[in-house]
């Protein structure tokens, strides 16, 4: 099915408009995970710089190698009844950060390798941005998942850069089977014409439409999940194949550096390790009042014990 999809638009986010665009961004977060951005500030000229890059990198060096593969030559014989399980996908992944692999990659261009870092460069700006707002909305201080995510160099970025060649036998593959992401923040550059990538929401496949106009679409990961106890989910995702065209994706990954230690944020967290009876004698003062500030506070009685007994 298709279904409107949340769109955060950034130069709502100043002035008398910036308290409904956050609360759209709570619930696109919470209700969905996955939303898209407009107005992002990202060069949108040096955006189409990359997919032409990326169109034409394809084009030289990957589509002739991919259509002679085992995958292809092994569908023609396939029973039409079965669905692979496989990937009909040409693919690589370039690090960013906190080191880069870009130069060891063979038969990318200096102009493909500047322009990319160009892009990337923007795009962590952005990542930095929205973990800020979710951040605010989550009621943490605006930099605990940047710092959650750093280890001793900071956040990991990478990006896959893929496309989903034209395919035969579409009823027989996925371009890419159902997860979730594994890692934070995933920001998607991706294809203005051709369709293929679906979202589970709500007990149904949901059709993301190509992106227009370089807005980029967003998704969050199973740290996100872990780090907001639950609030942020990741959503459940897939590529289908397409008979009539090949689907462009550049999704960059903001993750947790590799020893980044992960655990909800306390604040979130339900007050744990506390008597019955401590809970009753505050409640016992509080009965007609809001649940939430007693919650609070036996937290951080709670929290106190913790420490006493560590």
């Amino acid at each position: 099915m298709e279904i409107p999809i949340p769109v955060i638009d950034f130069n709502e986010l100043e002035g008398e408009n910036r308290k409904k665009t956050m609360a759209l961004l709570h619930q696109a977060c919470e209700k969905w995970g996955f939303f898209q951005v407009d107005n992002h500030g990202i060069d949108k000229k040096l955006m189409e710089k990359v997919k032409q890059l990326v169109n034409s990198h394809y084009e030289e060096y990957l589509k002739g190698g991919f259509y002679d593969s085992e995958l292809v030559k092994s569908l023609e014989k396939e029973n039409k009844n079965n669905i692979r399980d496989v990937d009909w996908e040409s693919t690589f992944f370039i690090w960013h950060r906190p080191s880069s692999n870009i130069n060891e990659i063979r038969n990318l261009s200096e102009d493909f390798r500047n322009t990319m870092e160009d892009y990337i460069a923007q795009l962590i700006k952005l990542a930095e941005k929205l973990s800020e707002l979710m951040c605010e909305n989550l009621g943490l201080e605006k930099s605990y998942i940047k710092n959650a995510f750093s280890g001793e160099k900071g956040p990991s970025v990478g990006t896959k850069v893929a496309k989903y060649p034209q395919c035969p036998y579409p009823e027989l593959v996925r371009g890419l089977r159902e997860h979730t992401d594994a890692g934070g923040i995933i920001l998607l550059l991706q294809d203005d014409q051709v369709p293929g990538l679906e979202f589970f929401k709500d007990g149904e496949w949901v059709k993301i439409p190509p992106s227009r106009n370089n807005t980029i679409f967003v998704n969050t990961g199973d740290q996100v999940e872990v780090l907001s106890n639950g609030r942020y989910q990741s959503a459940l995702h897939r590529v289908m194949p397409e008979k009539n065209g090949s689907r462009l994706s550049i999704a960059t990954f903001y993750n947790p550096a590799n020893d980044a230690i992960i655990s909800p944020a306390i604040k979130l967290l339900y007050p744990s390790y506390y008597s019955f009876q401590d809970y009753l004698k505050l409640y016992g003062t509080t009965k007609f009042s809001d649940k939430v500030p007693r919650l609070e506070s036996m937290k951080e009685i709670a929290n106190g014990h913790q420490i006493l007994l560590s």
